[in-house]
């Protein structure tokens, strides 16, 4: 753990990092100033006076900032930013909150990063880790964040959810075990529309990992498996995979999870897994090899599988209405959770998508949208990306604005045997505040069309 006591920081943003950020570093001694462009509410603007801290709203004034020793930016600003350009130019430090906290734990981390699969790996993880006893905690892009964590608990382990936002930004943070899913497009409009740019984001999370740290990676995903492969990592690399064999990780094989690395050969049945879906495979192989490293019998973990509950709008369902399946995937916010999505589906599919398009390519589901859905309700503000692609692979297209909307209409839709999916491949800041938000609705209105189908057939 290394102390700053003389330090001095700049916080830009006053979310959940920035205002973590401030407590943590208030905690620590050190002197702090917070700068945020929007407004900061009266309530939170004594929160920060409380602490004895300065700040202010509405504008990042550079001579201020430059004040400091250190800059701290929310994962919500981008290099790009001016105000973050010019205090490179002249050189002022410039690190994440996540960079910011590392400092001030000498727990062991697990970091776990990827375009999709981060929160359900991540609660599995620490669900895995709780049932055997240890002391365990999560943050980052689930719950509270790192430095708020730090200056309430002080766990022996703490599992990471870092999105690429939350990567920018690091310098030498390393965690011990480091899991990364998969690369595929997301967010591309904070990278240039350059997967690169995107996937060096990512590497961030493994590019200091030293010997004796472990890396778990995906090894079917080519945007990882390439910088695997070129680079020099001295730590251990343990590969999760449905395609091959491997001694030296997890694979797939004739209805089995074989886990085969240095600390023992287990082996899980498909039909014992608490999470279904191709994708499910890797973050369940994920969160299995990371207990395994951290020494965790293996008669805990299967104790602990058989409890597992994920979070909501993840191939959530919500229930039936007249044999009509509802599923609530509004966190499938890119197109390959889309693809994980409808590749689980044995059901004729009723598929509720759009939203904000991120730079969406819909290539690589354009077979199972021929295959598998008949009828596509586009939710969104603007839904032409998906009326020009998929106009002629559905039976039926229609336009909502509502979820509540897009429900209705899918009960009349729906025949029997049917799922209605709502799977958006796009961000949902168009109609709603977030994708919880979207899925709250979704979820709300079925409840609410099946409570009346209940009543009148009773």
């Amino acid at each position: 753990m290394k102390e700053h006591k003389n330090h001095s920081v700049a916080i830009l943003g006053s979310g959940e990092s920035g205002m973590g950020a401030l407590r943590l570093a208030r905690k620590h001694g050190l002197k702090a100033f917070l700068s945020d462009a929007q407004t900061i509410p009266v309530q939170k603007q004594r929160r920060i006076e409380a602490m004895g801290a300065g700040f202010e709203q509405g504008v990042h004034t550079l001579d201020e900032l430059l004040k400091y020793d250190e800059v701290i930016k929310s994962p919500g600003i981008p290099d790009t930013a001016l105000v973050i350009t010019e205090l490179i130019k002249v050189g002022k430090p410039v690190i994440s909150e996540i960079e910011f906290a590392s400092r001030y734990t000498e727990a062991k981390i697990i970091g776990i990063t990827g375009s999709n699969g981060k929160t359900t790996t991540t609660l599995l993880t620490t669900h895995l880790l709780k049932h055997a006893g240890l002391n365990v905690a999560s943050a980052g892009n689930v719950g509270n964040s790192f430095s708020d964590l730090l200056v309430d608990e002080n766990p022996d382990v703490i599992v990471l959810e870092l999105s690429s936002f939350q990567l920018d930004g690091v310098v030498d943070f390393r965690p011990d075990i480091a899991i990364l899913l998969n690369i595929t497009p997301d967010h591309l409009d904070r990278y240039n529309y350059d997967m690169e740019q995107y996937a060096d984001a990512k590497w961030r999370l493994v590019k200091n990992m030293t010997q004796g740290s472990v890396l778990i990676y995906n090894a079917d995903d080519e945007m990882i498996t390439k910088r695997v492969i070129a680079s020099d990592l001295a730590c251990a690399k343990n590969q999760l995979t449905t395609k091959s064999k491997t001694n030296s990780g997890a694979y797939f094989l004739e209805g089995y999870l074989i886990f085969d690395c240095e600390k023992s050969i287990q082996i899980v049945p498909v039909e014992d897994l608490p999470l279904l879906g191709k994708h499910n495979k890797y973050n369940q192989m994920a969160a299995i090899l990371a207990a395994i490293e951290l020494e965790v019998p293996f008669g805990k973990i299967i104790e602990a599988l058989a409890t597992f509950k994920n979070a909501p709008h993840r191939l959530e369902l919500v229930g039936y209405i007249q044999d009509v399946a509802f599923i609530n995937d509004s966190k499938a916010t890119n197109v390959d959770a889309v693809y994980y999505a409808l590749d689980a589906m044995i059901r004729p599919v009723v598929w509720i998508a759009g939203g904000v398009n991120k730079g969406n390519d819909y290539a690589q589901i354009k077979n199972l949208v021929k295959n598998k859905v008949n009828t596509l309700i586009c939710m969104g503000a603007d839904n032409v990306h998906l009326i020009e692609e998929f106009a002629k692979d559905v039976d039926t297209l229609i336009e909502v604005r509502s979820a509540e909307e897009a429900v209705q209409q899918a009960t009349e839709l729906a025949k029997a045997g049917e799922v209605v999916l709502l799977s958006p491949a796009c961000a949902s800041f168009d109609l709603f505040n977030n994708y919880e938000h979207r899925g709250d609705l979704f979820r709300a209105e079925v409840l609410r069309l099946k409570k009346i189908k209940e009543a009148v057939k009773a």
